[in-house]
């Protein structure tokens, strides 16, 4: 039900919340509380009855350690890309990783891309 809410509302409120859970995360470990995850819905207007909340809160919190991987929450939403886009990033990759060492650096990630 949740997944059918956030599609009905659209891809900017979706990655709105991904960009918001960046922001409330602090420490910049990738994770976010209980309180913090409820409170980022009740900000995008995602709220849900207590119960429906605890139970999303029981499938993605599934190693117990009361904390939850936006990352990982922000997939389960998305869903695995489709061949096409996971094509395109491969050859975007190939193109950034000039010594095929398998990892970019941000240097060469900023001769070819400007967010101007």
């Amino acid at each position: 039900i949740f997944r059918e809410t956030l599609s009905k509302r659209g891809v900017r409120v979706i990655t709105g919340l991904g960009k918001y859970f960046r922001q409330i995360d602090k420490n910049r470990n990738g994770f976010l509380s209980q309180a913090a995850l409820k409170e980022a819905l009740k900000v995008f207007h995602l709220e849900m009855p207590e119960g429906d909340f605890e139970s999303l809160w029981l499938i993605l919190d599934d190693s117990k350690s009361d904390k939850v991987d936006y990352g990982e929450f922000t997939h389960a939403i998305f869903g695995e890309m489709n061949e096409y886009r996971k094509a395109f990033v491969r050859k975007a990759y190939m193109k950034l990783d000039f010594s095929k060492t398998g990892s970019v650096p941000m240097v060469d990630v900023r001769k070819c891309y400007c967010a101007k």
